[in-house]
């Protein structure tokens, strides 16, 4: 993995007063840019050919500069980093960068500093890791089940990498496991290498919440068991295909008994359930510093289902700006409470980054 040095390096060639927010014009890109702009940085958008078009049309989220690709992965060429390089681009990841690039070409490859801390990417994409993470920090979890042969019970099947849910599937049984995996198989929705590591988790049925928080070094915790402060700054639902096959309509075609989400709802939650919301946010980041120093940094999402009697079960960590944030442009319900101007997760990480220039402690942030 790229070293902490070797960014340290590249941001030391950087100049201070003409820093640049950069990121994938995919995703939450409109959020990012919109933000990056509200609190006065330019802006560089990594875009392909046919996207241009579209980034245009939104003249408050358009890039100031675009950096044309045919694909994503041409952003780790040496002339474009280079460009990056010269831009002074300190960039955002989200999902699109994940799935994209490669984690591994993240790590590895992309020697452009980038906001939070590049070894989140290890823990967030290996469920192994993500379960030690998250377990370790007193989160339940759905129990997991090794592989086919010990399914008793209903259990739900995804699998690794910022996918946005599609493939993922329920079964009953090892037979119904075997053959909805090789039917999607068969259709190339899921790959040998995708089938090979396949998670199985227990289905927990519940109402979903995602949690969108956001964690500071530079803020006073504010009464937190921590240095720094965990915000949180909304939450919402995922749309996914499977919700119409929900609605009880006779014959839902087949099609409909999909993972896939296709947008986002926003979300309010009982207030008597905030304190253990918070809880879990601030025990992910407690946890992260003793695992991968300094920690979780930057944006992240906790992915819930809520029982009555069970309470919160955690099932997936999103370390990086959620796409369920796009709902708050403007700030959310919870960001109100924070701030006294609208603050989306956006602008919240180009204030962040603005904080770390204006103290001296931008490394601490970026890497």
């Amino acid at each position: 993995m790229i070293s902490r040095d070797e960014i340290a390096g590249v941001l030391a060639r950087y100049d201070k007063n003409k820093i640049a927010i950069g990121t994938l014009c995919s995703h939450s890109a409109l959020q990012i840019l919109h933000g990056a702009r509200q609190e006065g940085f330019r802006t560089v958008g990594i875009c392909t050919r046919d996207r241009v078009a579209l980034y245009n049309s939104f003249p408050q989220a358009r890039p100031d500069e675009f950096i044309v690709v045919d694909k994503f992965s041409d952003m780790l060429s040496e002339e474009n980093q280079e460009l990056m390089h010269k831009n002074n681009v300190i960039l955002v990841p989200h999902g699109s960068l994940v799935q994209y690039v490669g984690p591994g070409n993240v790590r590895d490859k992309l020697l452009v500093p980038m906001f939070g801390n590049r070894a989140t990417l290890e823990w967030e994409g290996d469920r192994a890791l993500q379960r030690k993470w998250l377990v370790g920090a007193g989160l339940k979890m759905p129990e997991e089940y090794a592989n086919s042969t010990v399914i008793n019970k209903r259990v739900f099947v995804k699998f690794s990498g910022a996918r946005g849910g599609s493939g993922f599937f329920t079964a009953d049984s090892k037979e119904e496991f075997d053959s909805k995996l090789n039917d999607r198989i068969k259709t190339g929705l899921v790959s040998i290498q995708d089938a090979k590591n396949a998670t199985i988790q227990e289905f927990v049925p519940g109402v979903r919440y995602y949690f969108q928080y956001f964690y500071s070094p530079f803020e006073e915790p504010t009464g937190q068991s921590m240095a720094g402060r965990v915000e949180l700054l909304g939450i919402d639902k995922r749309v996914e295909t499977i919700d119409e096959a929900y609605r009880g309509l006779p014959n839902v075609p087949e099609e409909f008994f999909d993972y896939t989400i296709t947008g986002n709802q926003p979300v309010v939650i009982r207030e008597s359930l905030l304190p253990e919301v918070m809880k879990m946010g601030i025990d992910t980041v407690g946890n992260s510093v003793k695992l991968f120093s300094p920690g979780m940094q930057g944006a992240f999402c906790l992915e819930t289902v809520y029982h009555p009697k069970s309470g919160f079960r955690v099932f997936e960590v999103s370390a990086r700006i959620v796409a369920g944030s796009n709902l708050y442009p403007q700030g959310s319900p919870y960001s109100a409470y924070l701030f006294k101007e609208p603050m989306s997760t956006g602008r919240r990480i180009a204030r962040e980054i603005r904080t770390g220039i204006g103290n001296g402690r931008l490394g601490e942030i970026v890497y």
